[in-house]
Parts: C-alpha cells; sequence; structure tokens
C-alpha cells in the first residue's frame, strides 16, 4: 500500500458470487483492468498498456469516480495466478489498498471471491456504504455480463 499513516480509516469489503460461467472465462474478464469499465460503475477509464490478463507484476493506471470527483489510481498487480487469482495493490490521493478475486470452478461454473480492502485519511460520510453498494453492482453486472453475454 502507498504511504498512509496506520491511525487512518481502514476497510475491508468482500463479497462471493457463483457466476455460471467457465472459470478461465471469468478469470481472463476480471483480470483485463481495460474492460472494468464495462461492468464496474466507478471505473471511467482503465489504461494498462497490455493486450489482454495481466501478469505478477504489471503496472497500470484507473480514473475512478469516487463521490462524483475524478479519482486517478495506480496499481501494481502483485499476484496473478491462472485461473484461481489476481490481486492487485492501488494507491492515489484519496485511497490505498488492494482488490483480490479468487476463482474456485464450482460444477458448471465459478465461485468469484471479491475483497477489497482500502484506507483513506479522508473523513467522507458515506463512503463504506458508497464502496459496498458500487461493489455489488459491479459484481451484479459483471455476473450478467458473463451469463448472458449478447444483451
Amino acid at each position: 500500500m502507498g504511504q498512509r499513516q496506520s491511525h487512518l480509516l481502514q476497510e475491508r469489503l468482500s463479497h462471493e458470487l457463483y457466476i455460471q460461467a467457465d472459470i478461465d472465462t471469468v478469470y481472463y474478464y476480471v483480470t483485463q483492468p481495460d474492460r472494468w469499465p464495462e461492468w464496474q460503475p466507478s471505473c471511467l477509464r482503465a489504461d494498462t498498456g497490455f493486450c489482454g490478463s495481466l501478469p505478477a507484476g504489471h503496472r497500470f493506471s484507473e480514473v475512478m469516480n469516487l463521490l462524483g470527483v475524478q479519482i486517478p489510481m495506480s496499481y501494481r498487480v502483485l499476484n496473478a495466478v491462472f485461473p484461481k487469482e489476481f490481486k492487485a495493490v492501488f494507491s492515489s490521493a484519496a485511497l490505498d489498498g488492494t482488490v483480490h478475486y479468487q476463482l474456485n470452478k464450482q460444477s458448471d461454473g465459478t465461485l468469484l471471491r471479491h475483497t477489497l480492502d482500502y484506507c483513506t485519511d479522508l473523513q467522507l460520510s458515506g463512503l463504506r456504504a458508497r464502496m459496498e453498494q458500487l461493489s455489488t453492482q459491479a459484481l451484479g453486472n459483471l455476473k450478467q455480463r458473463l451469463e448472458h453475454p449478447g444483451d
């Protein structure tokens, strides 16, 4: 994580979601940040400089909408273990943290666990509720896109 102090607000959001899609398909989709704007409502754009799933060590940027403010984010991929895990650390002027996707094959689909850890020194009322809402909406969008790709 970045340069934040230990007395800051630290939060963890974690969700599990069953997606009726092949684990390879889910992994490839969530590990291409340039596709995040297709399903993550807070992601305005991402620039990876790379075609396809990102490898460990790769750096990329994202511009996210946080409570109506555009925030440039910098990322570095910590783990990229096909098709099981993808974890990236991020930093910005507003938030530092990690985003972690863990995937497990389950019958004819994939069980996806999404964990977002973040810390901030900003005193923004409603931030956690908004982050929770955005995460839930993003995962619903992801499920819809992967289960019904033609819609």
